[in-house]
């Protein structure tokens, strides 16, 4: 009774274990998976550093240029207009101050310039921006070969340079060689010059928006693309027309695009050189060379050769341009998607 009471309970308690060989066998491999996980996270982390260090190493050519040819020259631009140097300082360097950024800003040629591209930002940036818009409203709406015929041709003047750009306006704009002479002389009339004192402000407005416009355009119109066409269905359906679609619909949802634009212009125009440069030695004295703040900048330094003083003239108006952005950024926050 006692044997076979002794053999059940051993037949009871034997089923367990292979259930413990099953758990050790388990615990086994997992203890030897674990290395090789530890492993393979290693060699992944030293891949992403073997990665990074490869992508600063790309942009090692980018930086190295960056710092030679920008942030260096920067640097010494600033030394420059914190130092005074002439015949009042025996032509030894001295250090000055914001002095020089005192004597700008009391400056009447550059309070003048800066008026007058002021101006120039009134009457562009409105005139630029509301043309590319409506170009780009109108090839939107077109579905035909002419569309693109149509962008080629508005962003061909942007891609000629600004250089040769306002020579070939101002070959237009002669009265005596260009086509004026010829068309006005049609009429009887006498070719107006339009490089004069009371002219040269509309041509070099002419001059600037010819050549913005299609790159101003091309932006807008790319904003335009991204735009679900299901909304312009819905609209449809609603019963809008198509100018309700144009001004209450798509031109809300580009308006990030709008002030990136006006930006864009802003920056430009206050920084504006080129076209009256060019045009100033057939404009027979309509363009001094205090016009705008750069060109005084630039007339200081290689004239003059006041290196300090045209530094300090360039970094003022920098300041100026900052602060224009900045508050057009900030007033615009909303639309330009900086603020929900």
């Amino acid at each position: 009774m006692t044997s076979s009471t002794t053999t059940g309970a051993s037949r009871a308690a034997a089923p367990p274990a292979p259930r413990a060989r099953t758990s050790a066998r388990t615990s086994a491999r997992t203890s030897a998976r674990t290395p090789a996980r530890a492993g393979g996270a290693g060699s992944a982390s030293r891949l992403d550093s073997r990665r990074q260090w490869w992508g600063w190493l790309f942009l090692t050519p980018f930086t190295v240029v960056f710092l030679l040819f920008l942030v260096v020259p920067l640097g010494y631009a600033f030394w420059l207009s914190l130092h005074t140097k002439g015949i009042a300082t025996g032509g030894v360097s001295e250090f000055t101050g914001v002095a020089n950024y005192l004597r700008v800003f009391t400056d009447t040629d550059f309070l003048r310039g800066m008026l007058r591209v002021l101006l120039f930002v009134l009457v562009m940036v409105p005139i630029q921006v509301g043309l590319a818009l409506a170009i780009a409203l109108v090839l939107d709406t077109l579905a035909t070969r002419l569309s693109k015929a149509s962008r080629l041709l508005v962003f061909v003047p942007y891609a000629i340079p600004a250089v040769i750009g306002a020579l070939m306006w101002g070959f237009l704009y002669s009265p005596r060689f260009g086509p004026a002479a010829d068309v006005f002389g049609v009429f009887g009339l006498e070719a107006p010059n339009f490089l004069d004192r009371d002219l040269v402000f509309g041509s070099l407005v002419n001059i600037v928006t010819w050549q913005w416009v299609g790159y101003y355009m091309i932006i807008i119109y790319a904003a335009l693309r991204a735009i679900d066409p299901s909304v312009y269905e819905a609209a449809r359906l609603d019963g809008a027309s198509n100018r309700q679609i144009a001004w209450r619909i798509k031109v809300p949802m580009i308006s990030s695009s709008m002030v990136m634009i006006v930006i864009f212009s802003l920056i430009g125009t206050l920084q504006f050189f080129t076209e009256p440069t060019v045009l100033r030695s057939v404009a027979q004295g309509a363009i001094p060379t205090t016009y705008t703040p750069n060109m005084y900048a630039y007339s200081m330094a290689f004239s003059y050769s006041q290196f300090n003083y045209a530094s300090t003239i360039a970094f003022a108006l920098g300041i100026l341009v900052f602060i224009g952005s900045y508050a057009f950024l900030y007033a615009t926050r909303k639309q330009s998607g900086l603020k929900s």
